[in-house]
């Protein structure tokens, strides 16, 4: 018996884009897109040539689109044909996914805001000290875990609540940290490479500038624009109170499309970490409520 080889992946995902956007197509009335009804249809939807009008490419090319052919549509003209048929933020991703294109970086626009079940997460992590962290790097929620590690945030305001602003201006912070300046070099490779996308944006170029002004180092380093993609490590602390302390620690995105993140350090065995965790934390309810404080798009 002949074996069949199996179809190339670029033939099915282009089938699988042609009958993405015909179902997307076939939802659609004419009047949702302010054409008239007219003559009765006999297939639900808009009709081909009716979609590549609104997107402005021709009929032929389109057809083809859907029928999988092997046609490489910019991303212009994704963006022009995900208008055309209405689709919502999450459609039009998976159509330039579909696509094998990589969709426009936009920038979230609508203010930061860590919701209940995201404060009911951090609660829930009683010796884990835990932050919600913002696009920005500002500390948006924390829980009590994180308070006896690293300090009452919510003593702080506007730029002095910002992690970067914390790591490389606040010295109490600094002395906290075993290794500095190797920790302070990878956040500062992480921070330029996600930060990329905010680029002109004014409160970035403020905070940038302070920390230029502020930090001999952050003002030598920054320059070099080195890039770090890192999500977890290890951390060694040095506590006033109970000496030494090792995390690993674990940044996990919030997937809203805010730009948050979830910080976690979790404290291994090294130094007697949980033991000393749970003897700082032995005044505080067992499962403290997260604290979170409000952060404008533009702190003070």
């Amino acid at each position: 018996m002949d074996s069949q080889r199996p179809p190339a992946v670029d033939d099915v995902r282009s089938r699988e884009l042609g009958a993405f956007l015909r179902s997307r197509r076939e939802r659609l009335a004419p009047s949702d897109v302010g054409l008239p009804a007219g003559a009765r249809r006999r297939t639900p939807g808009l009709r081909r040539e009716e979609v590549a009008m609104i997107a402005g490419v021709g009929t032929t090319w389109y057809t083809w689109l859907e029928q999988g052919r092997d046609v490489k549509p910019s991303n212009e003209t994704l963006g022009a044909i995900a208008k055309a048929l209405r689709l919502d933020a999450a459609e039009t991703g998976h159509l330039y996914i579909l696509a094998g294109s990589q969709p426009p970086s936009q920038r979230p626009s609508r203010a930061e805001t860590v919701d209940a079940a995201l404060r009911h997460t951090l609660a829930s992590l009683t010796i884990q000290p835990a932050y919600v962290m913002g696009r920005r790097w500002d500390v948006l929620a924390w829980n009590r875990a994180a308070e006896v590690v690293f300090g009452d945030y919510g003593a702080l305001e506007g730029d002095a609540r910002n992690i970067m602003h914390l790591l490389f201006t606040a010295q109490d912070y600094r002395r906290l940290l075993v290794d500095w300046p190797q920790l302070a070099r990878t956040a500062l490779g992480r921070f330029r490479a996600e930060s990329a996308k905010y680029i002109g944006d004014a409160n970035f170029e403020r905070l940038i500038a302070s920390l230029m002004a502020a930090s001999p180092e952050f003002r030598a380093w920054w320059p070099e624009r080195d890039v770090i993609h890192q999500l977890s490590g290890v951390k060694q602390i040095r506590h006033p109170a109970c000496g030494g302390l090792t995390f690993e620690h674990m940044s996990f995105s919030i997937d809203d499309g805010s730009d948050m993140k979830l910080i976690v350090y979790t404290p291994l065995a090294a130094q007697d970490s949980v033991a000393k965790m749970k003897a700082l934390l032995g005044n505080a309810p067992v499962a403290a409520a997260a604290t979170s404080r409000a952060v404008d798009d533009a702190p003070a």
